[in-house]
């Protein structure tokens, strides 16, 4: 775990992330925030592109909690079977759709509280909808930022609250928006987790990172 950065190089890195990509977009495909929040409980140990094609098709016919239920558990599993753990996601989705249409009127809650007593919804699937649809500078940490924040120094943490706690603490508040979004697209395609590719990382000149292969 490297050491935590100053203000001024975390500054400086996320002026770089910036200039580089000033609105950065989530990779998981949706149509409202109740898709969102299926697609976020639907990615859980599974990767964007697995689930954005699992979805098309399904919320083509269930972009909303009435539809989705119509569908039923069975209808939603030939949809989603080629995603990992899709039974026990599709049990889920399932409840927070009756959840949602009993209790909300079908409408989403735009609480971390409230998102996070639905079934399949934890902390980091009620960032992700938080931050992606109602844009709050809500930190969804997942293994791209545990990863980043811990090598970089950018938010070292020995578990995703204390990571999310460091982004939330030392990242500055105009860069706090589309922090995660900057860590996770960072992670995902510069500094992966088996051979990161230090020699075109855009803040390898800031980066606490000791064993840089560049």
């Amino acid at each position: 775990m490297a050491k935590q950065l100053d203000y001024h190089t975390l500054r400086e890195i996320f002026t770089r992330f910036q200039d580089a990509e000033a609105e950065p977009k989530g990779e998981l495909e949706h149509v409202n925030v109740y898709t969102l929040v299926v697609a976020v409980a639907l990615s859980a140990q599974a990767t964007d592109a697995g689930v954005n094609k699992a979805t098309r098709a399904l919320f083509q016919i269930a972009d909303t909690p009435a539809k989705m239920l119509a569908l039923g558990e069975e209808g939603l599993i030939e949809h989603i079977k080629t995603i990992g753990l899709y039974r026990n996601k599709a049990k889920n989705v399932i409840k927070l759709s009756k959840i949602l249409v009993e209790d909300y009127d079908g409408v989403v809650p735009n609480s971390r509280a409230a998102l996070q007593s639905l079934p399949g919804v934890g902390r980091k699937t009620a960032n992700v909808v938080l931050n992606m649809w109602w844009r709050q500078p809500a930190q969804a940490v997942d293994t791209h930022i545990f990863r980043v924040g811990n090598r970089s120094g950018i938010a070292p943490g020995k578990d995703v609250d204390s990571v999310e706690r460091a982004i939330e603490d030392h990242i500055p508040a105009d860069f706090q928006l589309h922090a995660h979004h900057w860590l996770i697209l960072h992670g995902r395609y510069h500094c992966k987790a088996r051979k990161p590719q230090c020699g075109t990382c855009l803040i390898r000149d800031l980066c606490a990172y000791e064993d840089k292969n560049i």
